[in-house]
């Protein structure tokens, strides 16, 4: 009799253990959601909230998968962000899903700011959700550790102003004439299961050949597209 209540007392104590793990998952989810919204708020933001289905974050592939679609008004071109600060663009859009290509992936560059001082570099996605790279920094540019990174605006992809991330180290290139920086970025990729959409961000009208092929591989927001001949360099960043 004492142990079967003992066995009794032990599955009540898993029982609670396991609500208890629940509830507090669920409590730091509703504070994650609720920073979202209040950054939102207090940026003026015009924001839709979309839930994540999937995430990929392979070393040749970081991608969101989110459960909105153009249904809900979601459109290809759309900057999407976190509490924190950019998270990627969304890059192909269905009825109700919506595939967002993220900053850290290999094929992203974005065009970025100094806040402390302005100077224009790109920051590229290298695979790893915990970092990005600034490129061809000339060693006399005003750029230390610390330094907080912003979009710029340029090229009309992101809004300026947003956060991408902060630089936490700096070293130099095979060249020795130039810097290559690391960027933590300022968005949470790994965790979360919401994220924002800015609805006042549009894709630009671009050429037939940009357009994004079948496959569904961006033709925006690339690396590529960073480094297409005849596209001004920013500052810092050497002419090829």
């Amino acid at each position: 009799m004492l142990s079967e209540d003992n066995r009794r007392l032990r599955n009540e104590l898993l029982v609670m253990a396991a609500r208890q793990a629940q509830l507090q998952v669920e409590a730091d989810e509703n504070a994650r959601l609720r920073g979202l919204l209040g950054a939102a708020a207090r940026g003026g933001l015009d924001v839709q909230l979309a839930p994540i289905l999937d995430i990929d974050l392979d070393p040749s592939r970081q991608r969101l998968l989110l459960n909105a679609g153009s249904r809900d008004g979601v459109r290809q071109g759309q900057t999407v962000i976190d509490a924190g600060g950019v998270l990627g663009q969304v890059i192909a859009v269905t009825p109700d899903t919506a595939t967002v290509l993220l900053l850290t992936d290999l094929d992203h560059a974005v065009p970025v700011s100094i806040s402390r001082t302005g100077v224009r570099l790109l920051a590229y996605g290298i695979g790893r959700a915990d970092r990005l790279e600034l490129r061809n920094i000339p060693v006399s540019s005003d750029v230390q550790v610390g330094d907080v990174v912003v979009t710029s605006g340029l090229g009309g992809r992101f809004p300026p102003g947003f956060p991408v991330g902060r630089i936490v180290d700096l070293r130099p290139d095979d060249s020795q004439a130039f810097l290559i920086g690391g960027l933590a970025p300022a968005a949470q990729l790994d965790r979360g299961r919401d994220v924002l959409l800015l609805r006042g961000t549009a894709p630009r009208a671009r050429a037939p050949e940009a357009a994004e092929d079948a496959s569904g591989e961006p033709g925006e927001g690339t690396a590529d597209e960073a480094d297409a001949p005849g596209a001004e360099p920013p500052d810092g960043e050497m002419a090829r």
